[in-house]
């Protein structure tokens, strides 16, 4: 049969709307503008200010949210246990005098007590428990206290790791239990010190719990320290738990946070924050697949082989290595936590492929982040432009109700965002 012109302009017009376009910023092949500079840095809080009584972010179409639980004290990581309970990183950054010297860090910091990022660290972990499956925690009890800024947990058998900002602990668990006593075991020091600039410190077990697998990021945005201070750090290590060595798996990643597995290919997946001050649209954050050896870039270049000329001295040999991550996500949007859609949790189309916690920017006009961002995969790699799974945590004239950060599967069809500033702990799931 003969299609009519009319007919074919309704095809196409049709698939139009069915496949959005890439935003800038986004996807396998960003737009990248030519790099901007100023004698001072774009400065864009969104003043915190917690949730008004009775309001929520807002979920996208076919799914709802709640609050899973509430006031709790800077919320920043979650991780579920096989029977599960979730554990929550309470948690702010360590002192690090160094890192507030001269008038940048002085900037800086005043920028961070506005943004709701500076108060004190409780350097504790909590349990929060859901005993009737209602989709909200009932119970919370404290599960390890009197950390040092802990972020990143796993649990290998009976083994449970917290990456604190400066070392690897390993401590005793037993299931169902509400607590763990102790101080534990230092399995390996990680970079920490005066500066500790990205101090968030992540872990993740491979599949068979043999090896872990831990984040650091730069002590600087863009090796401004020097680069002797950056020695082990914008990585992912591979450790043994067993030995405590490591090695570096993959560098070049100014700060990788989020970690996760994916399902399909098997692949170690990194959500990665990008350097700063070079313009609203530069550099993308982005999350990736991470290869064993492979260097991404920082400081000397960005997106594969886009030199950064701050960086001095000049490192062409590093550049000619360096490799483009797969899938960019939007300048400045500080996008954290990562997981990957269990296929049974969410409806269409946010039931295959990565979930990211974009805490938001602070150094851009507009604002990015301050959402949870679904990007659609398939055959275990991005496939298209990414939809909008919670937002609603800017207020209209620009406040910050709240900032999302960890993001986990409660393995019950729900999602778990952690929101530091509105100190609650957020539900996604399907609308019923």
């Amino acid at each position: 049969m003969r299609s009519t012109p009319l007919a074919l302009s309704l095809l196409i017009a049709s698939a139009a709307q069915a496949a959005p376009s890439m935003p800038v910023g986004f996807g396998p092949d960003p737009q990248l503008p030519k790099p901007e500079s100023s004698l001072i840095p774009t400065m864009n809080i969104a003043p915190a200010k917690g949730w008004p009584a009775g309001k929520t972010p807002t979920a996208a179409p076919g799914t709802q949210v709640k609050a899973f639980a509430e006031g709790l004290d800077h919320p920043r990581w979650i991780y579920v246990l096989p029977n599960g309970d979730v554990l929550v990183a309470e948690t702010n950054a360590p002192p690090k005098p160094e890192d507030n010297k001269g008038i940048k860090g002085f900037v800086t910091e005043k920028v961070m007590k506005r943004a709701g990022a500076a108060v004190p660290s409780p350097n504790r972990i909590t349990l929060l428990r859901d005993r009737d499956g209602d989709g909200v925690a009932e119970t919370r009890t404290v599960f390890l206290k009197d950390l040092n800024s802990p972020f990143g947990m796993a649990l290998v058998g009976n083994d449970f790791y917290v990456a604190d900002a400066d070392a690897l602990l390993r401590f005793k668990y037993t299931e169902g239990a509400d607590s763990i006593q102790g101080k534990g075991e230092k399995v390996t020091d990680l970079p920490g010190g005066p500066i500790n600039h990205h101090w968030t410190k992540n872990v993740i077990a491979s599949p068979d719990g043999k090896k872990l697998y831990v984040t650091a990021g730069s002590n600087s945005n863009v090796g401004e320290n020097g680069l002797p201070a950056e020695e082990g750090r914008a990585a992912i290590w591979e450790v043994d738990p067993a030995t405590g060595q490591h090695r570096i798996f993959a560098s070049g990643l100014r700060n990788p946070n989020g970690l996760a597995w994916n399902p399909q290919s098997k692949q170690l997946w990194t959500a990665v924050n990008e350097r700063d001050e070079l313009g609203n649209d530069l550099v993308p954050d982005y999350i990736t697949s991470v290869k064993d050896g492979a260097f991404y870039g920082w400081p000397f270049s960005y997106w594969g082989k886009h030199v950064d000329t701050r960086v001095k001295p000049a490192n062409p040999d590093m550049v000619a290595k360096a490799i483009a991550p797969d899938y960019a996500v939007g300048a400045h949007t500080a996008s954290l936590g990562l997981m990957f859609a269990d296929s049974n949790a969410l409806p269409a189309p946010f039931d295959n492929g990565a979930i990211i916690g974009q805490h938001g920017s602070w150094n851009r006009k507009p604002h990015s982040g301050y959402k949870v961002l679904f990007v659609p995969f398939k055959d275990g790699k991005p496939n298209g432009a990414p939809v909008d799974l919670l937002t609603g945590f800017l207020s209209k004239d620009e406040n910050a109700y709240g900032r999302p950060v960890g993001v986990a599967s409660d393995h019950k069809g729900g999602v778990l965002v952690a929101d530091d500033v509105g100190n609650k702990i957020w539900r996604v799931s399907a609308a019923r």
